[in-house]
């Protein structure tokens, strides 16, 4: 069983949660740039939280499905449709065989992320489904995807016979036969584990925080940044009046993580975010607190944002907020395809 790619969107890859384990040879974690989106998508699909799926960006693909199949869409609302039908979110969706799913622009954020039951079958490449361009390694032969390819789906597309996703699957594979409709839904969704909508963004001070001159440091959390064109996968290059150091630094390159903002000579700076570097050489006057990191994947260019300073406490605390509240949501999806699917 497949996903057949009629158009391949501005640039639709292949994603699970990364690469881990490698960064010490140099090797990117790359996976998802909204880490939170795929875990949800793959609950409502009935697959573990590991599966691989689509990450669309901006400008979304038509793709059509070979067989009938559980899917779900999370993330930036990118206005789904299958065929041409408005396509709810963050709920289980049975997709008829033939059935196209189209994006018909952004109204929230960039990023979506759909997953199908079963989930997306490419090779592991050094321990992960993820694709990373640089490197041309992971998903369908290291690249976005193009017209005509062939996305196989893993055991065949379904969900594990005798489980509740797959009793809720021939329940709505039965609804949307009886409606004579390409797809059927549930009456009920998960909420996003992220405020899309928020507007600052929660940093930490970083080692060369203290090297920003006090006007810089003013600036950094009282003016707006807008993203620039120029951002991509590897990190958002940031707009605004300049920051500035107190004087010139000579540093040798170190470990760099996702949410790293490094500040280049021009005084722009940059977050570093799935397909960094493993090591960069730029002052780290900051770092985006993890529990902040999928709202900021869904910063497109021209968003305009401002910065929160908090401690290091508190982003444990934000963090450690968001996995529980993952939790809770998780045994909740859980429990209502139980009772769907009795």
């Amino acid at each position: 069983m497949s996903l057949y790619v009629h158009r391949p969107g501005l640039l639709t890859t292949i994603q699970d949660r990364g690469r881990y384990g490698m960064q010490q040879y140099g090797i990117p974690v790359s996976g998802a740039m909204d880490a939170s989106a795929p875990r949800i998508a793959n609950a409502l699909a009935g697959n573990n939280e590991e599966e691989a799926v689509l990450e669309v960006t901006l400008q979304g693909p038509e793709v059509s499905f070979e067989h009938g199949m559980l899917i779900a869409i999370a993330g930036g609302d990118l206005m789904p449709a299958i065929n041409g039908m408005p396509v709810p979110m963050y709920r289980p969706v049975y997709v008829a065989q033939g059935a196209r799913l189209t994006f018909r622009g952004c109204r929230e954020g960039c990023r979506s992320y759909v997953a199908v039951a079963g989930g997306l079958d490419v090779p592991v490449v050094l321990g992960s489904r993820s694709t990373y361009l640089r490197a041309a390694i992971g998903g369908v032969e290291g690249r976005a995807l193009k017209a005509g390819d062939r996305v196989g789906i893993r055991n065949g597309g379904c969900t594990l016979p005798g489980s509740s996703a797959y009793r809720l699957e021939q329940i709505l594979a039965l609804a949307a036969s009886m409606a004579g409709q390409p797809f059927a839904s549930v009456d009920w969704f998960a909420p996003p584990l992220a405020d899309y909508r928020r507007k600052v963004i929660r940093i930490v001070p970083g080692t060369h925080y203290r090297y920003l001159t006090e006007e810089s440091r003013n600036r950094l959390v009282r003016q707006p940044f807008a993203v620039a064109p120029q951002s991509d996968r590897m990190g958002y290059r940031l707009s605004a009046e300049e920051l500035s150091l107190q004087a010139p630094l000579e540093l040798l390159s170190e470990a760099v993580v996702n949410g790293t903002i490094q500040l280049p000579q021009d005084g722009q700076p940059i977050i570093l975010l799935a397909d960094r570097q493993t090591t960069g050489g730029y002052p780290r006057i900051a770092q985006v607190a993890t529990a902040d990191l999928p709202v900021m994947a869904q910063y497109k260019p021209g968003d305009r944002f401002g910065f929160q300073l908090v401690s290091h406490e508190e982003a444990e605390r934000l963090l450690i907020d968001h996995e529980q509240d993952w939790i809770r949501l998780r045994m909740a999806i859980s429990l209502k395809m139980k009772e769907w699917g009795r």
